[in-house]
Order: structure tokens, then C-alpha cells, then sequence
């Protein structure tokens, strides 16, 4: 059963912004998509830009390094189906969001 820990919240993020948080040490790009929270690892696989510092629209995030673009739901490259970045599990318990470790 996974470990959560409290990253910031509800009231935080607005529906369609994202930032960077720390999960025990590990930077975590955290989402809200239409007041729902998704989280993925903060580093774009191409050449390691910061996912949580890119542009969220709907439910795809775009790398602010080389343009990158990424499903925040599944992890899933829109543009190329073999590209992915870990997600990980979230859950809002009252005002607090929590994130999987």
C-alpha cells in the first residue's frame, strides 16, 4: 500500500496551473486539470527540462526546454506514443493534496 505525503493545498493550484513539489526529496510536477490533481516525475526525458515549470493545456504539459509534450493523466507522449514519464498516484483528502510515494 503506498505511502501518500501532503504537497500542498486543494486551494493552491487553480484548475489549469501546475507547479514543482517535493515528495520526501523527489521533485514532482503536480497538475490541476479542471479541478482534478495529477502528478508526474519533473523531468522531461529528452534532455531532463522541468515539467512543472511548463505550459498545461487541458491535460497535456509542454517540456519549456525543447517543447516536449506530455499526457499528465497517463504519462503519454501525444506526439510520440513510445515516449512516456512516470505519474504517480493522487488523492485529495479534504483540503490537503496528497501524492503517492
Amino acid at each position: 500500500m503506498p505511502n501518500f505525503v501532503r504537497v500542498a493545498g486543494a486551494s493552491d493550484l487553480k484548475p489549469g496551473e501546475n507547479k514543482v513539489v517535493n515528495v520526501n526529496g523527489t521533485e514532482v510536477a503536480l497538475f490541476n486539470v479542471d479541478g482534478e490533481f495529477f502528478a508526474t516525475t519533473n523531468t522531461c526525458p529528452h534532455r531532463g527540462g522541468p515539467l512543472g515549470e511548463g505550459m498545461l493545456d487541458s491535460d497535456v504539459v509542454t517540456c519549456p526546454w525543447h517543447g516536449w509534450r506530455f499526457n499528465v493523466k497517463t504519462g503519454v507522449s501525444p506526439v510520440v506514443p513510445t515516449a512516456k514519464v512516470p505519474t504517480y498516484q493522487v488523492k485529495v483528502e479534504g483540503d490537503d493534496v496528497m501524492v503517492a510515494v
